[in-house]
């Protein structure tokens, strides 16, 4: 079951976009730990490597996915709608909106993986996994094909710097002297 949880090395804050899509790609990861340990508990049961992937996936969206939307909600976006670039702000609009969706679907989630993680119950619904999973996937995508894409040709080298330097000290790291 260790397989259950997955990791992958991330780019440097001085390539913030970069960052943000290995953010994604650990998004997913996670998301497919939250499938298996699903598959696992209806097949295994409740044992102790259900409880460590639970506690992995809660560590992972209450620290790094929380970073990630303040990443982009706080110094991503407002540096798009700052160019007054139409394109952009509609689509910031509908991913903020996705944000809220996903943090509904996160408030759903996390008691129940709080319950396995703690020995408390030996199974994840299915209807809850499935709707935050799917709500990340099309996330995910959207950002990845349209976002990140769309902030690599409006954004400025100073202003990326600028978001990388404000990622990093989100997470307490020193950005490297340019």
């Amino acid at each position: 079951m260790n397989s259950l949880i997955g990791s992958s090395a991330a780019p440097s804050f001085d390539d913030p976009l970069e960052m943000l899509r290995a953010c994604h790609g650990r998004i997913q990861a996670q998301c497919t730990t939250l499938k298996r340990l699903r598959e696992h508990l209806t097949t295994h049961g409740h044992d102790a490597q259900a409880s460590q992937a639970a506690f992995a996936i809660l560590r992972y969206f209450d620290t790094a996915g929380q970073h990630h939307h303040q990443d982009e909600e706080q110094d991503l976006f407002p540096k798009l709608r700052a160019t007054q670039d139409g394109r952009a702000e509609s689509l910031i609009a509908r991913l903020l909106q996705e944000h809220q969706g996903m943090e509904a679907a996160w408030k759903n989630l996390r008691p129940l993986l709080l319950d396995i993680a703690n020995d408390k119950a030996p199974v994840l619904d299915e209807a809850i996994t499935q709707h935050f999973t799917e709500l990340y996937a099309q996330h995910i995508e959207l950002e990845n094909t349209m976002l990140l894409p769309l902030a690599e040709t409006l954004l400025a080298p100073e202003q990326l710097h600028e978001i990388g330097s404000r990622m990093a000290a989100r997470r307490g790291v020193q950005l490297s002297a340019r």
